[in-house]
């Protein structure tokens, strides 16, 4: 499996990495509990979450 270099601490939990990593794909429903009642979008990518710690640069919606 390749090594990710992570762009700041905690990388690895945010929506854009798990989506680059295929978790959409491959774990859907797992996803769907990530975003499921958004609360919060990321400033960097658009993407919503429920838990503003899913995002590089969450704002409150």
């Amino acid at each position: 499996m390749a090594e990710f270099h992570m762009p700041h601490s905690g990388h690895e939990r945010h929506l854009c990495f798990l989506h680059n990593i295929g978790m959409v794909k491959d774990k859907l429903e797992e996803y769907k509990k990530l975003v499921k009642d958004g609360k919060y979008v990321c400033k960097g990518c658009g993407r919503v979450a429920a838990d503003e710690k899913q995002l590089c640069a969450p704002e409150k919606l």
